[in-house]
């Protein structure tokens, strides 16, 4: 049998030491919520970075993790800390034994002032579009 992964590592900086702190409650705050999600959600890891000044957070997975909890604790940070810019990830999808499309990933780019997506992509939805009959090459004429 085959076990699936998600897997990601990737920094928010949040502006200040306190920020970062209040950051940790909003994670467990989050997470309280992800476990009365029936089934919960794939969690994630949140740490303080210190050696970037104690208001960078590592967002990364454990064993696996769901890339929309993610952007879901991103968005209430940026509301939370009036975080301005953007701010992106990529993940990628794995596979314990090979699969037929098994391995996948993508990434996600937000503004943080607006709270918008600028963009998304997901290899396994682009690569599909790209194999279907009547597609031409990117930029052919």
């Amino acid at each position: 049998m085959a076990d699936f992964f998600t897997h990601f590592s990737c920094v928010l900086d949040v502006g200040t030491p306190d920020n970062a702190a209040r950051a940790l409650e909003l994670y467990n705050a989050l997470m309280e919520e992800n476990a009365r999600e029936d089934p919960p959600s794939d969690a994630f890891l949140l740490s303080i970075q210190p050696e970037h000044g104690g208001a960078v957070l590592w967002i990364r997975d454990d064993v696996t993790g769901d890339p929309q909890t993610v952007i879901t604790f991103v968005l209430r940070c940026a509301e939370i800390f009036d975080l301005k810019g953007r701010w992106g990830f990529q993940w990628a999808n794995t596979c314990s034994r090979p699969r037929i499309d098994a391995f996948s990933g993508g990434a996600h780019c937000l503004d943080l002032a607006t709270r918008e997506t600028i963009a998304w992509t997901d290899t396994r939805g682009w690569l599909a579009r790209t194999l279907s009959p009547g597609r031409g090459k990117r930029g052919a004429r």
